[in-house]
């Protein structure tokens, strides 16, 4: 909806984004300056600017476990006593 001014001023509405714009957050330097894949453990190795290694510490992975759900393919084997 344009909004007009009674001296026929008319002025688009601004954009509904701009009213959930903020600042940028303060940047922080990273500890590491490149990345690479060690060839051995398929791994990444982060190096800082000296070329020196840089522990990233330990992160979590999801498990490898099966879910409990199964799929039935054929009605003839699905229920109990299959």
């Amino acid at each position: 909806m344009t909004t007009c001014t009674p001296s026929n001023q008319c002025t688009p509405p601004r954009p509904w984004g701009l009213r959930r714009l903020g600042p940028y957050p303060v940047a922080t330097e990273l500890p590491f300056t490149t990345v690479s894949v060690d060839p051995d453990t398929q791994t990444g190795v982060f190096r800082d600017g000296d070329g020196l290694v840089v522990e990233m510490g330990k992160h979590g992975t999801s498990g490898g476990a099966p879910s409990a759900a199964r799929t039935c393919l054929r009605a003839s084997t699905c229920g109990s006593g299959a």
